[in-house]
């Protein structure tokens, strides 16, 4: 009963908990932000590889393997990121640490379904730059927060004991804010300028996917696994105000006249599709090693402000290695041996392009499975490590170079047992 509390707690307080500024790169400037999801901690462990079905764990990548789950599963975490940004001449360092995503599995027989909340894209990022033309000096800066949450529930059926089928509805809503000010010297321009956006955005996404497996071996499983993310859409309304403003030494903002104000809308702000697919062997509550290949089509949504120019996408790829293995799973009197160690690789073309550079992104990634005592059906404490190189310092570009811990928690209970005696 108080696991069923918990969860229906979380559930509630986590939209407040994901509004928090929870990013800090400068590559969130384009589009809706940087992607926030990439994975539960035990398969990001693995180098983001989404393919098991798992009787314990919610595999969030792929609907399908909910219909695995043997047990009620409540999962909740939580990561904190440190990351170094180095251009050509600079270098600078921001921590984040944010609740990362929440959610509940339930398994009836042959079927099994799934709800939470995780965030879907964050910004934030503050961005100045200078230069001279014709004669003045034109200083602009940027600042922007906020991102997109997705809500989700889905439901996956066993077909056969070998072949999943299951689909994600999802919403996505949240806002975005961008800030700019535009500072030009030496031609009689007294007040810099301030324009001001907030984006609020809505719409509704699906996934679908499939899971296969089957004994090659009397020891050896085999294991496959697609999903499919069709093209979506957001409703999006911006409010913009456009003043001039003073500003002090400390930086803060006074306005002198009065702001200029619009209101626009927009109906059709498309997410692009993706496709996944992926493959592995392994064998049971022992080891697995797996590959996964991503691809998701150029995204049409620019940067938000019109006269940036520099930055267009293509199609974005993604390859992930990576495994686990279990020394000895039955063991009473040594613990260490029943740990899950988790290991990965990735390679990722993020799909934007900035002064023509790919901005790709390649890392690796450490995990451990702690089970915990005195829970049933394999309660666990999940914790993560991963280290990683985004950007390129070439082009007048940033790059990032940035580790990562997250951690989850992972209850199993038995929530529907018919009683025998009254």
């Amino acid at each position: 009963m108080i696991k069923k509390i918990i969860a229906v707690f979380a559930l509630v307080v986590s939209t407040v908990a994901f509004s928090q500024e929870n990013n800090a790169s400068p590559y969130s400037f384009y589009g809706v932000g940087d992607l926030k999801f990439r994975g539960t901690v035990d398969t990001r462990s693995m180098g983001g590889i989404g393919i098991l079905p798992d009787s314990i764990h919610l595999n969030l990548q792929n609907p399908a393997t909910y219909g695995h789950l043997k047990l009620t599963t409540f999962t909740v975490a939580a990561s904190m990121s440190n990351t170094d940004f180095k251009t050509a001449s600079q270098t600078d360092n921001a921590s984040r640490t944010t609740l990362d995503y929440i959610a509940v599995g339930l398994p009836f027989r042959k079927i099994g379904f799934s709800f939470g909340l995780m965030p879907y894209t964050s910004v934030g990022y503050k961005i100045r730059s200078t230069d001279t033309e014709g004669g003045f000096t034109r200083e602009r800066q940027f600042k922007g927060s906020g991102g997109l949450n997705r809500a989700f529930a889905g439901v996956a059926y066993r077909i056969t004991p070998s072949f999943s089928l299951g689909a994600d509805m999802q919403y996505n809503f949240g806002n975005i804010e961008t800030r700019s000010i535009t500072d030009i010297t030496s031609v009689g321009i007294q007040y810099p300028t301030r324009e001001i956006n907030r984006s609020d955005y809505g719409g509704f996404s699906f996934n679908i996917g499939a899971v296969y497996q089957k004994k090659i071996t009397t020891l050896l499983n085999m294991y496959a696994s697609a999903t499919y993310t069709p093209r979506g859409s957001l409703n999006s309304t911006t409010n913009r105000e456009i003043a001039s403003i003073t500003l002090n030494t400390s930086g803060n903002e006074a306005v002198v006249n009065t702001p200029i104000t619009a209101k626009f809308s927009d109906n059709n702000v498309r997410l692009p599709s993706k496709f996944s697919v992926g493959t592995g062997i392994g064998q049971e509550r022992k080891w697995f090693a797996g590959a996964e290949y991503m691809f998701q089509e150029s995204n049409e949504l620019g940067n938000r402000f019109d006269n940036i120019t520099v930055a267009g996408f293509e199609t974005a790829h993604r390859i992930s290695l990576g495994g686990f293995f279990i020394p000895n799973y039955m063991s009473f009197n040594r613990y260490l041996s029943r740990v899950t160690y988790r290991a990965g690789l990735k390679y990722e073309k993020t799909g934007l392009i900035i002064n023509n550079q790919a901005i790709d992104d390649y890392g690796f990634t450490l995990g451990l499975g702690l089970p915990l005592s005195g829970t049933i059906g394999g309660s666990n404490l999940n914790i993560g490590f991963e280290m990683g190189r985004r950007g390129t310092t070439s082009a007048g570009l940033i790059q990032e170079n940035y580790m990562n811990f997250f951690v989850s928690l992972s209850l199993n209970d038995r929530w529907f047992i018919k009683r025998k005696y009254e």
